[in-house]
């Protein structure tokens, strides 16, 4: 055996010669400066696109198999966007076929067992009608088919046409309709049986009861659903109490104390937090609904009352009836950034918002009167007259792909 190991290949010894050597190292270089270098190279060396047959396709019908994955793509997933419970109504358009139906504001007036309906347009009553006793609100179907006038004081609800806008000439039999509420998935209607203490899950479609829940503290009237529709949170208004009720097992199952009066009862965007209108504080109380308690209190005005959230849903409106006001709440920073007052004063009381965002509707409950507020100058655009004690009108149709009921709540 040789000490001297075994011959070396005169390929091998090209290769490594130093001119080779400077070559590649240049080839290298020019490579990797040059993109177009490397896509070059990935495509000469990429073997032929084949169709089912197994034959080579044409050079313009193999370039998208050889193109290169984007340079900004990264093996892990996007954060998802933020969570907004009204993400159907931020459009501002009334969706087809409803688009096709003028508008129209529904206005119920509980004294006088009537309806004014008003064009929003020319700001004129146009239609006038009897309905039945102690008309509370009108409450567009989950489906927004039809619309429901609820005669608290003569047990049944009157069906509004949508398209004329006028009783249909059917009524629905259930006990002391003071609000109409239907769940998110529209599986049930919601009968809010303020007199008796309870509220009655129903079914929309034959008005069957499907079950009752007492709510054991006098005034239950208002109310609104969690994001994901599994419980509502109820105000039970002469007691100072807002209850969670179970909407599966339609159970009661907590309460929390805030005192006061508390009205009305709206969810954050975000659905974590439920903003309750007290009349009797002068403000709105902010409740998380996991912990049961009140994390704040908004100081609004004398008789904070009803409450609508802005088109764009950065703003949260309050209707102060007891000094003719609306305060402006930024849900951003939970404080009012604006105050609005009716010129001669006002009660202002249910709130309701045109499609576009740029009107906001308000009864009067104690003054025969419909305002109307510019949300872009704050500035009042009309005062109409109607019937006596109108209370929970409606702006019909609106947007959004569901309604949950009361006097028009959309998601």
């Amino acid at each position: 055996m040789s000490s001297r190991g075994p011959r070396e290949n005169p390929v091998g010894a090209a290769l490594r010669s130093r001119a080779v050597r400077f070559l590649f190292a240049f080839l290298f270089v020019v490579a990797v400066i040059s993109p177009a270098g490397v896509v070059f190279a990935v495509v000469w060396t990429a073997p032929p696109v084949s169709n089912v047959a197994g034959q080579p396709v044409a050079a313009a019908e193999a370039q998208p198999a050889r193109m290169l994955p984007v340079p900004d793509v990264q093996p892990v997933s996007l954060p998802p966007p933020d969570f907004n419970v009204y993400a159907n109504t931020l459009s501002g358009v009334v969706p087809c076929p409803l688009c096709e139906i003028p508008p129209r504001v529904y206005v119920p007036n509980s004294l006088a067992g009537t309806v004014d309906v008003i064009d929003p347009l020319t700001f004129k009553v146009i239609d006038h009608y009897g309905v039945g006793a102690i008309p509370h609100h009108i409450a567009p179907a989950w489906d927004m088919s039809a619309l429901y006038v609820d005669d608290e004081g003569s047990s049944k609800l009157t069906v509004l046409d949508i398209h004329t806008g006028r009783p249909t000439g059917q009524t629905i039999s259930i006990p002391f309709p003071y609000n109409l509420y239907f769940t998110p998935d529209g599986t049930k209607a919601i009968d809010v049986v303020e007199r008796q203490q309870r509220i009655e899950f129903r079914d929309p479609h034959n008005w069957s009861l499907l079950g009752s829940v007492a709510i054991p503290w006098p005034g239950a009237d208002h109310l609104d659903f969690s994001a994901d529709g599994s419980y509502l949170m109820i105000s039970a208004e002469y007691s100072g109490v807002v209850a969670r009720v179970n909407v599966v097992t339609m159970k009661l199952d907590g309460f929390v104390r805030v005192g006061g009066l508390p009205i009305d009862v709206k969810l954050s965007p975000d659905g974590r937090y439920f903003f309750v209108t007290n009349q009797g504080r002068m403000g709105v109380s902010v409740i998380d609904p996991v912990a049961m308690r009140e994390i704040q209190f908004i100081p609004t005005g004398r008789g904070a009352h009803g409450l609508q959230v802005s088109r764009d849903t950065k703003s949260l409106y309050v209707s102060n009836r007891l000094e003719g006001s609306f305060s402006v709440i930024d849900f951003a920073t939970r404080t009012v950034v604006a105050k609005w007052r009716i010129p001669g004063g006002g009660s202002p009381d249910m709130l309701q918002l045109n499609p576009e965002g740029t009107q906001l509707w308000a009864s009067g409950r104690f003054n025969r009167t419909v305002y109307v507020m510019s949300t872009v100058t704050g500035q009042l655009l009309a005062k109409i007259p109607v019937g006596s004690e109108d209370h929970g009108l409606t702006y019909f149709p609106n947007v959004g792909l569901h309604s949950l009921g009361h006097n028009g709540v959309y998601r």
